[in-house]
């Protein structure tokens, strides 16, 4: 053994093939290779633990300094903790996702791990690392983030001296159907009325409208119906200025107040447009009454609120609304700094589909360009091109100006803030550090949840231990037997997915669904999203034998199809209160039918009669009047007595004179024995008649339209 070993590092010193060493069989045709080598040449070997030379001429081996080995090779050791995801592993060890999951594959029980924020377990992360070819060293979370890591802010505050004047930001705000976007086509010379289904806004809308005097104007128009507040509410911190239209002939109604209590929690001023004036029963000044009464202090009495009386539909006022605007504009001084790194607000999010994801957006500082990386939430986009809202091309966007963005990775929330960051390397480190946040804080509220679900199981076993203590352990294991024979009844569940044009869209009607609280029926969101109807939402739909609620988005014919092989509902709807209204069909369509009793005739007591029966046993027998509808033999009685049922069951006999009959007609008398044998009348006592008919339930849900 030890002559092998010898071999063996005498051929890596002499750089020969250990494939080539492997086929060498023999002794002596090794020494026929090594003899091949001209500078070497070997006459004996020796098997003592020594490496040996060739003999000195005096006969003695000549000794020779042991080779070296190579030592071993190290390797990279990387940095993880306990329940890593699979993109922080990859970061750990400075690989791709794609490298994590070939890994993976050669894994067993690793198929679950198929997303990018799928937890892994400590065994799992081990194997990875070391069939990577590095050591996995475990630590803690805080050694494993790195300190550089962090959020973007916004900038300081620019220099005054490189600020120049901006356009203002107004938002069309009030009630719906008081002549919002009517007043907005005015302003702009176009036809949005026509575009909206039902007549009525449903989206926030972002256009610049050039004014005859030359000045500028970005208007927001934001939906009046009741279920878009979410969408009013965001409108109010993006603008400078609130136009709140009023209806002459129709005053303050709710939205009215909501959006001045928008405007107040934003700080944002408020210009009165009494709308409609051209109305035979518009009254301006009640209309300003009105408002004095909610606080809105106007002009003409005294205070800082502009009030423009004005008709969108026929154009009056419209110069003298302008002009209101502008003074405001100049009195409040807006400027920007068109310089510095871009900031701004989404406004609308949608995917286009013929474009891709397409966020409308308002520029409030810098200026935006082709190539600019913007982070909004944990979303990012290279922008890629730039429309106004009219669809034409932009080059550039200065602040003040709406802005249709095309580049998303993926689709912000409406409302988002976005800042621009100059590298991609800061992009990946900042939605890196959002989403570890966005992490913890969702364990947190699962913690919290966790916390409350085990204080109120603690809360009902004592509960239960105190009542089992008080009725004694026998009494209590009867009561269980006779609890687990009864039947146990569900309430009927509906479940659906919800796909809508905008994320706008999907986040209101989703502040409706936060209303339904009714128990009749649990109602069951198990998706939602923005975009067309796909395929996988009929498969998602149908494991869960749900039905798909779509709101102004089209259908795909290969996806109708497989809805329709499926035996998934799809539902779609251009107008708000039309998918609501047919969500509560369905819902009371999933409700079980209930009894109800339906009175058919009464009949009062007149006097009671004793009577001996064959077995000569004695029974009573009311003598009456039917004073309303018919009585029927066949139907069930109850009798009330002083405002309360004092019986209940059928009628034995019913006699007309001597003569036994089925129906009693109004008016007519008659005499009744009830099944009750032993049971009393008395005078002035009501014989109802009533028959059992089951009917519809109605779910009690709420939900504003």
């Amino acid at each position: 053994m030890a002559t092998w070993c010898r071999v063996n590092g005498l051929l890596h010193q002499l750089k020969l093939s250990r494939c080539r060493f492997s086929q060498l069989q023999t002794l002596e045709s090794l020494q026929r290779a090594i003899g091949s080598i001209s500078s070497l040449q070997i006459r004996s070997w020796h098997t003592s633990s020594i490496y040996y030379g060739k003999k000195k001429p005096s006969g003695v081996p000549q000794k020779r300094t042991p080779l070296k080995m190579k030592k071993g090779i190290k390797l990279d050791r990387a940095l993880v903790h306990s329940d890593m995801t699979v993109s922080e592993l990859a970061t750990a060890m400075d690989k791709t996702t794609d490298h994590v999951y070939e890994v993976l594959m050669f894994i067993p029980g690793t198929e679950a791990y198929d997303f990018d924020d799928a937890v892994l377990d400590a065994q799992t992360i081990t194997d990875i690392v070391k069939k990577s070819g590095m050591v996995p060293e475990f630590c803690s979370r805080k050694k494993e983030t790195l300190e550089e890591d962090g959020d973007i802010v916004r900038q300081p505050p620019p220099d005054p001296k490189v600020l120049v004047r901006r356009p203002p930001v107004v938002t069309i705000m009030g009630h719906v159907d008081h002549g919002k976007t009517t007043l907005l086509d005015q302003l702009r010379s176009s036809n949005i009325v026509d575009k909206e289904f039902g007549g009525i806004t449903q989206h926030i809308g972002a256009f610049l409208v050039s004014l005859s005097s030359g000045e500028s104007i970005c208007f927001l128009d934001t939906p009046g119906h009741a279920a878009f507040s979410a969408m009013r509410g965001r409108g109010a911190h993006l603008t400078d200025i609130i136009v709140l239209v009023v209806a002459a002939d129709d005053g303050v109604m709710q939205q009215t107040l909501e959006v001045l209590q928008h405007a107040q929690d934003a700080s944002v001023p408020i210009i009165v447009a009494i709308n409609k004036i051209d109305k035979e029963n518009a009254d301006v000044d009640k209309t300003k009454q009105m408002l004095m009464q909610h606080q809105v202090l106007l002009e003409e009495f005294g205070g800082e609120v502009q009030a423009v009386p004005i008709s969108a539909l026929k154009g009056i006022g419209l110069m003298e609304l302008q002009e209101a605007i502008v003074t405001q504009a100049e009195l409040m001084q807006l400027k920007g700094d068109p310089k510095g790194l871009v900031e701004g607000r989404v406004v609308e999010a949608q995917i286009d589909q013929k474009r891709g994801r397409l966020v409308t957006a308002v520029v409030q500082r810098g200026t935006l360009k082709r190539g600019d990386l913007l982070v909004a939430g944990t979303s990012w986009a290279k922008v890629r091109a730039m429309f106004d809202d009219s669809g034409k091309l932009m080059q550039s966007a200065p602040p003040g100006t709406p802005v249709e963005i095309l580049g998303w990775k993926e689709i912000p929330s409406a409302g988002d803030e976005f800042l621009q960051v100059r590298r991609e390397s800061e992009v990946k480190s900042v939605l890196a550090w959002r989403r570890s946040q966005e992490l913890k804080r969702k364990q947190d509220e699962t913690w919290t949840a966790i916390e409350e679900s085990r204080r109120e199981h603690e809360q009902q076993h004592h509960a239960e231990l105190v009542a089992r203590r008080e009725k004694g352990i026998y009494r209590k294991r009867r009561e269980a037997k006779v609890k687990e024979s009864q039947p146990r009844l569900d309430h009927p569940q509906f479940s659906l997915v919800l796909k809508g044009d905008v994320d706008g869209s999907v986040d209101a009607i989703l502040d409706v669904f936060d209303t339904y609280h009714s128990k009749k029926c649990q109602l069951d969101i198990i998706h939602y999203g923005v975009g067309n109807v796909t395929e996988s939402d009929v498969e998602i739909a149908a494991a869960f034998e749900g039905e798909i609620f779509a709101f102004n988005v089209d259908l795909p014919q290969k996806t109708a199809a497989l809805a329709k092989e499926k035996g998934v509902p799809v539902r779609c709807h251009n107008v708000i209160y039309r998918l609501f209204e047919e969500l509560v069909k369905r819902l009371n369509n999933k409700l079980p039918k209930i009894e109800e009793e339906v009175t058919v005739g009464e009949a009062k007591v007149l006097q009671v009669f004793q009577v001996t029966l064959p077995n000569k046993r004695k029974s009573f027998v009311a003598g009456c009047r039917c004073v309303h509808g018919g009585m029927s033999k066949k139907l069930g009685v109850k009798v009330i007595r002083n405002n309360e049922t004092v019986y209940k069951g059928s009628i034995a006999s019913m006699k007309y004179f001597k003569d036994e009959v089925d129906i009693i007609k109004k008016e007519q008398e008659c005499g009744i024995a009830i099944d009750d044998q032993e049971w009393k009348f008395e005078p002035q006592d009501l014989i109802v008649n009533f028959e059992i008919k089951e009917v519809d339930q109605e779910i009690d849900w709420d939900h504003g339209f």
